[in-house]
């Protein structure tokens, strides 16, 4: 089944160096665009990350230092792909919690503002575990009916995500699913506003879930001394935690967030 779209939207996956947004950098960024025409437009792009690629790291998605050495830094490349994904909503797999955070954290970096607030986001791992809690190679099996030889491969696993999706629209278009509420819904209706609901469920403030919601909609701190605890209520009685917050190696979409929280106190 065809994806119907209203506007562009960007299937994406990055390879990093690591898995830590504040420290570690992207090494490939690829991307599928489908426009409401029904064209597509890729982009598949080396970066050099500008730090070594570890060893172990090279062994999972195959790229090393020398692959990269002569290729565009992030900075060099980010108005390109900045207009690439412009007034695009955003696709991917496991991208809530891995892919968005780390593209942000990068853009902020070299102080290009990727808003995503007038995105919808369709995350095709929480389509798929909610429905057949597996990793994307089990899921290209299971709804595509073919094997992933080239798993953690940018390229290889954005064009995978787009066929699971694909796939999904046509498996679950008549299934019913309910919820821990015990609501029932239609889950994948072939719409990317339904998508995106039901795909994008975070309690997340910021993008890596440093801040979160607590049941009253308050903005609490979701690690350390302060865990549970309303970051406003900390800022105003104790505005050094602020301080160390800002000086410390959080990414800097957390450092946005408890700024503009900071801003109210």
């Amino acid at each position: 089944m065809e994806l119907k779209i209203e506007k562009p939207i960007a299937f994406f996956d990055l390879e990093t160096t690591g898995t830590n947004i504040a420290t570690d950098r992207i090494v490939q960024v690829a991307v599928i665009k489908l426009v409401p025409e029904g064209k597509e437009e890729e982009l598949d792009q080396l970066i050099n990350p500008e730090i070594p690629i570890p060893e172990e790291t090279t062994l999972i998605h195959g790229i090393s230092d020398a692959d990269v050495a002569d290729k565009p830094t992030f900075r060099e490349f980010a108005s390109e792909l900045d207009l690439f994904l412009s007034d695009c909503d955003l696709a991917g797999y496991n991208s809530i919690k891995f892919d968005i955070p780390f593209l942000v954290e990068e853009f902020l970096r070299v102080d290009v503002d990727f808003d995503l607030k007038d995105r919808r986001v369709i995350d095709v791992q929480n389509i798929f575990h909610k429905m057949e809690p597996r990793t994307l190679k089990a899921a290209y099996r299971y709804y595509c009916g073919k094997n992933l030889d080239m798993a953690h491969n940018a390229a290889a696993d954005t064009m995978a995500t787009y066929e699971v999706l694909k796939a999904q629209l046509d498996m679950y278009q008549d299934t019913e699913y309910t919820d821990a509420d015990g609501a029932i819904s239609k889950p994948v209706q072939n719409d990317v506003k339904a998508l995106h609901s039901f795909s994008y469920y975070t309690r997340n403030v910021d993008l890596v879930g440093h801040i979160i919601f607590n049941d009253k909609q308050q903005e609490v701190f979701n690690f350390g001394k302060y865990k549970g605890r309303a970051v406003e209520e900390v800022f105003r009685k104790e505005p050094a935690y602020y301080d160390w917050m800002m000086k410390s190696k959080f990414p800097k979409s957390t450092k946005k967030v408890i700024s503009a929280i900071k801003m109210r106190v």
